[in-house]
């Protein structure tokens, strides 16, 4: 029975550390961060830190794999910097969730002059590629004391070019599932094969999988199950309504109003604290139906255009929902240095020309972060 393998792991399994709600941030730079950078974090209060490494100076095509186009093994250099950017979060005493924005066949949109890179889901030679990736990644990387997790890729999304629209109903989800089960665009499938070529060097770190559909919060409804390891943890993201949450919605002329109407499937929709929780149920139901633990699941992102008139309305409405239910949960994004749109501690007004310069520059940005308004939701549950 599930339910019994989920309580039976071995005491030294670093499943442990997920059994109580743990609270954290992305971190999605485009330098390495530092000690400081991760202290800064930990000083809110956070336990854990989602870290991308996609966006840093690869010595290859692409960072740590070398070329997206072809795996032939880890990028020495690359791997040597991760290292020592874990090194610097287990000083600060933070755990890390390794989150790949790429893999073998899936090269990242904005890596990829922003195109949609579909090969992982076309042919299964690219999971072998995945598979032997992450063994090798899983190898180097399983007895650093700062790994807590790893997220086997952010935000997959086999349905886009797979006949299945962005939000479907359920059993419009699951006809569809039923159809590509055992196929290409079959995720569970996927990361069943990723995890056992994980489990051959590395019996014991959890596995992070997001759902599809870019990790939307309803698309574990299409799952007929919970993948067979017991030290998993199942990820969602929020932005929903993205119409109104995202940085467009800042230029158009009469903005989308969080709480408001809103168009959200193709349908126009009343959005506030209840539309949230009604959605936010969707994975907890998931879970619930088949016997998976609460502590299993997590809001691996979640965020809003922080110049949004609504968006500290639509942080409090989407942390009071993750906290009821008890839920692990990460926000997107801390003090990012490529994009300010999710940067909570720079409060509501536009970033100078500074800001962007030093992206231009390669710099580190000039801005100081400080607790706001805007960041208040967050901050205040990240307290111990």
């Amino acid at each position: 029975m599930l339910c019994c393998a989920f309580g039976s792991a071995n005491a030294a399994d670093l499943i442990d550390f997920w059994e109580a709600p743990r609270h954290g941030g992305n971190s999605f730079n485009r330098l390495p961060p530092d000690q400081v950078y991760f202290q800064a974090l930990k000083d809110y209060g956070a336990s854990w830190v989602r870290l991308s490494y996609d966006k840093w100076q690869p010595t290859g095509r692409d960072f740590l794999l070398g070329d997206a186009d072809g795996y032939k093994g880890l990028a020495a250099e690359d791997l040597v910097q991760l290292r020592n950017v874990l090194d610097a979060a287990q000083s600060a005493g933070l755990k890390v969730v390794i989150a790949p924005l790429s893999l073998p066949g899936m090269r990242w949109v904005q890596n990829n002059h922003d195109r949609f890179d579909d090969r992982l889901w076309q042919d299964k030679a690219w999971w072998l590629q995945s598979a032997a990736f992450w063994r090798d990644l899983a190898a180097a990387l399983k007895d650093h004391p700062a790994i807590a997790g790893y997220n086997l890729i952010n935000e997959p999304a086999p349905e886009k070019r797979g006949g299945l629209a962005e939000h479907a109903a359920a059993a419009d989800m699951q006809a569809w599932y039923r159809q590509q089960q055992g196929g290409t665009r079959d995720l569970p499938a996927f990361y069943t094969q990723v995890i056992a070529a994980i489990r051959e060097v590395d019996p014991l770190t959890p596995v992070m999988v997001d759902a599809g559909w870019y990790a939307a919060a309803d698309a574990f409804a299409y799952w007929p199950a919970p993948l067979s390891d017991a030290r998993v943890l199942y990820s969602f993201h929020m932005y929903e309504p993205y119409h109104a949450t995202s940085a467009p919605n800042l230029n158009r002329a009469k903005p989308y109003a969080y709480p408001g109407t809103v168009k959200f499937a193709g349908q126009q929709q009343v959005w506030g604290r209840e539309r949230v929780e009604k959605y936010l149920k969707s994975p907890q139901q998931w879970a619930q139906a088949h016997q998976v633990p609460a502590s299993r699941l997590v809001a691996g992102e979640f965020g809003c255009m922080r110049r949004l008139p609504g968006c500290r309305q639509y942080l409090e409405d989407v942390l009071t929902s993750l906290d009821q239910a008890g839920l692990h949960w990460a926000f997107y994004s801390f003090r990012e240095d490529s994009w300010d749109g999710m940067d909570y501690e720079l409060g509501s007004a536009k970033v100078p020309w500074a800001y962007w310069q030093a992206i231009e520059q390669g710099h580190p940005g000039p801005l100081k972060r400080q607790a706001t308004v805007e960041f208040e939701p967050i901050s205040k549950r990240l307290l111990p």
